[in-house]
């Protein structure tokens, strides 16, 4: 293998490192937005965590996150509003890349 070679594996590698923490911080930042909205519901424990994979699963629905704000406002009602839920979602994705550096 030549350097030329061996520096495009390393930047392919080092694209799929970016591309899965950047999803392991949009899924655990999804986890958490969704355990704060379990609270506002008073769900806890069991309970919780279902409504917060229920909460990850939404993100699957359409591109970007604006699939998991109109989960969390319909289930919120009007305890919330879109507008603080993505506020609350921009937090918890910071909170969840800093849990992230953490772990590595």
């Amino acid at each position: 293998m030549s350097t030329f070679d061996d520096r495009e594996s390393a930047f392919e590698n080092k694209f799929a490192h970016d591309e899965e923490m950047k999803f392991r911080a949009e899924a655990r930042a999804n986890k958490l937005l969704g355990l704060w909205a379990a609270a506002l519901m008073g769900k806890s424990g069991d309970e919780a965590d279902a409504y917060a994979k229920a909460v990850i699963k939404a993100d699957f629905e359409e591109a970007g996150h604006e699939d998991v704000v109109r989960k969390v406002a319909g289930d919120l009602g009007d305890k919330s509003n879109p507008d603080e839920i993505r506020a609350k979602r921009s937090e918890m994705l910071a909170q969840a890349k800093a849990q992230l550096m953490k772990e590595v």
